[in-house]
């Protein structure tokens, strides 16, 4: 089973205070339309340092068994879970969003400068905050799969 065309954004770093969050990593997916390939972008800021490196691109077969599993458990974990609305509802000062025009559209959101946890007072379960985490977990290990090599 194939997820088809989408888009996702990973942010790691999301809760902020008087300043707006300094995100560690940011990870971009996107599977275009009639594409066998993921594109995958990285950005991820180095302890210690203010700023993000400069972002890197690579392609993932998507057609790849591990990978095309991975996709279909995430998609179907975000259909599971609470989405809309913004703070850091699992407390895992992380945000994903997902779309795609076929079938599903996700995002939950980092709190807006000046806030920081919970901003719309929505929780989450502790199974929904399980969830989460792997949902995290899959995107992590697709940001580390080797680069298809012509």
């Amino acid at each position: 089973m194939s997820v088809g065309a989408f888009g996702l954004r990973l942010q790691h770093g999301i809760t902020g205070g008087f300043a707006p969050p300094t995100p560690n990593a940011i990870y971009t997916i996107v599977q275009p339309l009639g594409s066998k390939f993921l594109t995958i972008s990285s950005a991820v800021r180095h302890l210690g340092t203010p700023h993000l490196q400069p972002t890197t691109i690579k392609y993932v077969s998507s057609e790849d068994q591990d990978t095309a599993t991975l996709l279909v458990e995430l998609q179907r974990i975000l259909k599971t879970i609470p989405t809309g609305g913004n703070g850091d509802i699992y407390g895992l000062d992380t945000s994903i969003s997902w779309g795609s025009a076929s079938d599903l559209q996700w995002m939950r959101e980092p709190a807006a400068q000046g806030c920081g946890g919970v901003a719309d007072g929505m929780k989450a379960t502790a199974n929904e905050k399980a969830k989460f985490r792997r949902a995290i977990q899959i995107v992590d290990e697709l940001v580390k799969k080797e680069e298809i090599v012509d």
